[in-house]
């Protein structure tokens, strides 16, 4: 029977953030992409443990209106951790306009969470920070990420975490239920991302975690964003010539 014992996952988490900004950038920054949801909400809490809230930096990057900015603002305010708000819609609308084509529907939704990236390692570098990736398991077991975008990232606190298993480590964090709970919307098209996917993150979580099978329709769509997407969570392909 599969269980999880979300303190000590935190606890073990918060070790391993301690001894990666040991070995990686002692005295260093991590810089948090703050959305609002849980992902994001968790990260930034284990870090805020892990090396102190004075060396967490929140940015906030709306896309001119963020309907649930409020989320990310009262996140911010309960950790007590510095926060930038970057606007990306000048940068992406003039991205948009300096494309000589009819930009397909994917690569729009895309451009947002790569601007954002850059964003982030924008402010990384100018305060002496590494950017934390906040991906989780589920996500990335059906390719829910967008490749340099949101996907990328100096080092990734959940990448092994189920949603389930983040929203657990969030209550042991103490966040508000609020952002540990809060449906999760993609930020792109308007859309839940669970609509978006075609089933359930609680179906997904048991089908990874249990080998539990949703109804065979269902098993054959994760199955399919499964294999599509493995390349993503993969090394770049470099050709090694014989010298």
């Amino acid at each position: 029977m599969y269980s999880f014992n979300a303190e000590k996952i935190k606890n073990e988490c918060v070790e391993w953030i301690r001894k990666f900004f040991e070995e990686n950038g002692k005295g260093c920054n991590a810089v948090v992409g703050i959305s609002g949801g849980k992902d994001s909400s968790v990260v930034a809490a284990l870090c805020a443990e892990a090396i102190g809230k004075d060396r967490v930096i929140g940015v906030l990057m709306p896309n001119g209106e963020q309907a649930d900015i409020d989320m990310a603002k009262l996140l911010v305010d309960h950790l007590g951790i510095r926060r930038y708000i970057v606007n990306i819609k000048d940068a992406y609308d003039g991205m948009v306009k300096s494309i000589p084509f009819q930009m397909s529907d994917q690569s729009r939704v895309n451009l947002a969470p790569r601007i954002r990236m850059a964003a982030l390692y924008a402010v990384s570098q100018s305060h002496n920070g590494r950017v934390a990736n906040t991906c989780n398991l589920s996500e990335d077991w059906v390719g829910y990420a967008t490749r340099y975008g949101d996907g990328a990232g100096d080092f990734s606190p959940c990448s092994h975490l189920t949603v389930q298993e983040v929203k657990a480590i969030g209550r042991v964090l103490g966040l508000p239920d609020v952002l540990v709970d809060k449906v999760p919307i993609d930020g792109l098209c308007g859309k839940t991302d669970e609509d978006n996917l075609g089933f359930t993150y609680a179906e997904l979580d048991r089908y990874i975690r249990e080998g539990i099978e949703p109804a065979p329709e269902t098993k054959a769509r994760i199955d399919r964003l499964h294999k599509l997407n493995e390349f993503k969570l993969k090394l770049m392909p470099v050709f090694e010539p014989e010298v």
